[in-house]
């Protein structure tokens, strides 16, 4: 009888909760055209829904009086950005705003900005880095470099070839740089020398971009940077690493798994709003005359296709810390803040699943034996996230260890991954020329032609930068009814040791955020996204 009851509720389940293709070559979405096609259990609450529809609104009243503002006025030095630089911003922006164009400022945010997720440490000079003669010093400084372990690289060639947008008639532009970056002894990182675009047949030996060119060249090599930079956070490692993959995991979770099932318990609090979220975002953000379509230089199609390609490269241990850092170089660097922070994390959240998984599974058998977990986990990888096996992902579970470091991934990546991608937007992108959503110029192929009017006439136009600020005010600040990691609203284990697992957990997740707090007090620049009362417990905006 009692399996016949949990053999009915997943039917009646797969029904309700039924999978849909998005784009071909993108993770599986739920099937809802609109937020209304949603089940209403996966729906916003009344009051987050209208405080979601109601800054919407704001954002769109701010938008139109910044465009008033400057109307009659001028667009052609860096210093009008300010006409615009007011309304919803923080503190960390402010000080964006006054040291955005120093190379220490610059080489920060590969390590603890918006988008952490790039940076490795070279263990050879990449092949794309075409050193043409007259460079030979260069050259001697990147290997000295290299033998010390001090040179890291950022390279954006995901973007090689993808179509850029037209905005209003206006052909936009893409670009796929290397940046080289030395570490100093003191942990500060700076740019070494940037190519912004690969070699190929028409441009066999690109320029290259140093720190003592012309300084108006140099910035305009940065701004290159951070626009692809501002594409791949946005796509790549926001998208598609957090949200994407928290839906597919919340629709396999509501499918496969009876709500008396341990890891259905466990997961639930961690997959509240994110189907509405995303349906959001793929009928305003992301769909065919959606904001990326109208600002950014990915969009009109080219979004897709990035998406697509990261797809393609989307492992398991690039969504494991542990793996993930330790690939790219970067364990045990005192200032990578975010590494520090997602390690201590990941720990966290790993004893909190293996208390909670051995309270039900006593050994590997009793976990190869559950059919609905082994279920769940095929449906993850072969279905949702389109036979990814081939990258890493498991079809099944053979041990308790493998089934705590998945459920570890799941609920990092719906937890603090997003928190430590979204929440930086606020802070980063807010002073656009920091990170321009968009390129209205091709990219440089001199130095010496490099004048103001270049710069200002590829950094995005007034329209373009009210609408990047009002949505990255939108998505990137702390929301209302924000439920914080560990906390949860709903009692879904009843007997006393869940709970002290539970408990425990709490714990160990306010020991970090004093110590997170402690370090940030002695820190020029804190990094607070990854506090654990900074952490939304799923993935809701």
């Amino acid at each position: 009888m009692f399996q016949k009851h949990r053999e009915k509720e997943l039917k009646e389940r797969q029904q309700i909760y039924r999978w849909a293709t998005w784009k071909e070559g993108l993770p599986l979405t739920i099937a809802a055209g609109t937020k209304d096609d949603l089940p209403p259990n996966m729906r916003f609450h009344e009051e987050k829904r209208r405080d979601f529809e109601w800054t919407m609104k704001a954002g769109a009243l701010e938008m139109v009086l910044k465009r008033v503002y400057t109307f009659l006025s001028s667009w052609d030095r860096l210093e009008d950005f300010d006409q615009i630089f007011w309304g919803q911003k923080s503190a960390l922006a402010e000080k964006v705003h006054q040291r955005w164009q120093d190379d220490e400022f610059f080489g920060y945010q590969f390590l603890n900005g918006a988008n952490p997720m790039l940076l490795r440490r070279s263990t050879s000079l990449p092949s794309r880095l075409v050193l043409p003669t007259g460079m030979e010093e260069l050259r001697a400084q990147l290997e000295k470099e290299l033998e010390n372990s001090s040179l890291f690289e950022a390279d954006f060639i995901l973007l090689d070839g993808i179509p850029a947008n037209v905005i209003r008639g206006e052909k936009q532009y893409l670009a796929a740089p290397l940046i080289m970056l030395k570490m100093e002894p003191n942990g500060k990182l700076l740019p070494m020398v940037i190519q912004i675009q690969p070699p190929n047949p028409s441009s066999p030996t690109p320029p290259l971009f140093l720190p003592s060119d012309p300084p108006l060249a140099w910035l305009l090599a940065k701004s290159w940077v951070r626009n692809s930079d501002f594409q791949l956070h946005q796509l790549q490692y926001h998208l598609l690493n957090t949200h994407l993959v928290a839906e597919v995991i919340a629709v396999a979770t509501m499918r496969c798994l009876p709500g008396l099932h341990p890891v259905f318990k466990l997961l639930i609090p961690h997959i509240r709003y994110t189907m509405e979220i995303n349906t959001r975002a793929r009928t305003q953000l992301i769909s065919e005359g959606g904001i990326f379509d109208k600002a950014v230089s990915t969009g009109g199609g080219g979004h897709v296709q990035l998406v697509r390609q990261a797809m393609a490269q989307l492992t398991y241990c690039s969504l494991c810390p542990p793996d993930d850092l330790a690939d790219r170089g970067l364990l045990g660097i005192p200032s990578a803040l975010y590494a520090h922070d997602a390690l201590r994390l990941w720990e966290i959240i790993a004893r909190y699943v293996e208390g909670i998984v051995h309270l039900f599974y006593h050994r590997d058998d009793t976990v190869r034996g559950d059919p609905e977990l082994q279920a769940w986990c095929r449906e993850i990888t072969e279905v949702g996230l389109c036979q990814a096996q081939d990258r890493g992902f498991p079809v099944s579970f053979q041990s308790q260890n493998q089934l705590c470091h998945f459920l570890t991934m799941c609920v990092f990546t719906c937890t603090a991954q997003h928190a430590a991608i979204n929440q930086g937007q606020l802070d980063w992108y807010a002073w656009v020329p920091n990170a321009p959503c968009t390129m209205r110029m091709p990219p440089p192929t001199t130095k010496e032609d490099v004048t103001m009017a270049t710069v200002m006439g590829s950094l995005p136009d007034v329209r373009q930068a009210c609408l990047q600020m009002t949505i990255t005010w939108h998505l990137g600040r702390r929301q209302p009814d924000m439920v914080p990691l560990g906390h949860h609203k709903e009692k879904y284990f009843s007997g006393p040791k869940a709970k002290a697992v539970l408990n425990q957990f709490q714990t160990d997740l306010e020991n970090l955020e004093k110590e997170i707090t402690a370090r940030n007090e002695q820190l020029d620049l804190p990094y607070e996204y990854l506090k654990p009362s900074h952490i939304e417990n799923s993935v809701t905006i």
